[in-house]
């Protein structure tokens, strides 16, 4: 570029190079270099910094990029201008970057030694800190299972309450000769709460059998509905009363939110049920049926993982599954291995994850980062 006046444009700068971007999937590379002498003052101040790149040491040049001074690096890589694709990095070509330092009086630009090529990258370095954790996970996950495995009753589970009263809950609507409500809410069969409420439907349902007491399970999708039938089934068999078991007990009503809560209303009214179960996925329905079961004077056991529907069954239920609680749920009933050693590395975990927290928030407080560097992902 020729100067504009008699004055020499600044110097260009120094230690120009070029080189792979790291932790990416290629198609960018990074530009650095040293700030020109005249970056910071005097009459050949430089005001930008231009990075060129061409395919040959000899050009043709093209200007891909533009920083302000005091700057010393620029990421190349593909980006939209005007609606198109421009300045795209391919992989596997080799590249020759130069950076012109530019002032009110025109600029000089520095070619970097060498051509630098663009390539994927195996391994994010900045993912060490999720690596590191997946794996310290993972065995707690696999010594929890063996033990688990080994000595069942050895894996302490902090005693739910709501799962220690379904006994009396199913024992209580059997001396009252009144049938039992089982809402499994509003999820699909492939909603994480819908799963944990099967397993939880699978105690209670034996419970009944044993107690020869009346289940009634309606349902808001069909495809639940399958799945509760055969889920009561197999329980009633392994409590060996399968001649008690009643497929016209477990139905399909609608797939409309609110008819299909006045139907549960109504079955609550009509067949006087002495308990009633709402466990799963639930939304703006929760305080309808809590508050129809408390008129009606039902015990209720009430779980689900959305947040904001728990103050409600807090308030009009008798016992509430908080949060995960609805899937250790299934692990304190079971009392399964594999279930069991997923939870309790899910709570040593937990327990790391604070005392780590506590400790950053310490060290960090008498001015040592090391802690908050490490675990800061870079992307």
């Amino acid at each position: 570029m020729a100067p504009t006046s008699g004055a020499d444009p600044p110097a260009p700068p120094t230690d120009v190079r070029a080189e792979d971007s790291d932790d990416d999937a290629g198609h960018s590379i990074t530009v650095r270099w040293s700030r020109s002498p005249d970056d910071g003052g005097g009459a050949r101040t430089v005001t930008t910094y231009t990075v060129l790149r061409a395919e040959s040491a000899a050009g043709p040049w093209e200007e891909v990029g533009e920083v302000p001074a005091g700057t010393t690096d620029y990421v190349d890589r593909a980006r939209v201008e005007g609606g198109q694709v421009a300045h795209e990095v391919t992989n596997g070509t080799p590249y020759y970057y130069a950076v012109r330092a530019s002032g009110p009086d025109g600029g000089r630009q520095a070619v970097a030694d060498a051509p630098a090529i663009a390539s994927a990258q195996w391994y994010h370095k900045g993912k060490t800190p999720i690596l590191t954790v997946l794996l310290v996970f993972s065995a707690l996950v696999l010594y929890f299972v063996r033990k688990a495995r080994k000595h069942p009753e050895g894996i302490y589970v902090r005693p739910i309450a709501g799962m220690d009263a379904v006994d009396e809950a199913v024992g209580r609507a059997t001396e009252m000769g009144r049938p039992i409500l089982y809402v499994l809410g509003l999820g699909t069969a492939a909603t994480i709460s819908t799963i944990a409420s099967y397993a939880i439907l699978a105690r209670v349902a034996k419970k009944v059998a044993q107690y020869q007491s009346r289940l009634i399970i309606p349902n808001y999708d069909p495809i639940v509905m399958a799945v509760a039938q055969e889920t009561v089934r197999q329980a009633y068999t392994d409590a060996g009363r399968p001649d008690l078991y009643d497929e016209k007990d477990i139905f399909f009503v609608t797939h409309a939110q609110f008819a299909y809560v006045a139907a549960v209303n109504g079955i609550m009214l009509r067949e006087k049920t002495a308990t009633n179960f709402y466990l799963g996925k639930f939304y703006a329905e929760s305080l309808i049926l809590a508050e129809t079961g408390n008129i009606a004077g039902s015990i209720q056991i009430a779980g689900t993982d959305e947040a904001s529907q728990l103050p409600f069954f807090v308030t009009a239920c008798d016992y509430t599954l908080i949060g995960e609680e609805l899937y250790a749920a299934s692990a304190y009933l079971a009392r399964e291995p594999l279930l069991l050693g997923a939870l309790k590395a899910q709570d040593v975990l937990k327990g790391l994850a604070m005392a780590w927290l506590l400790v950053g928030a310490l060290l960090t407080s008498f001015g040592v980062n090391l802690l908050r560097r490490w675990i800061s992902v870079q992307m």
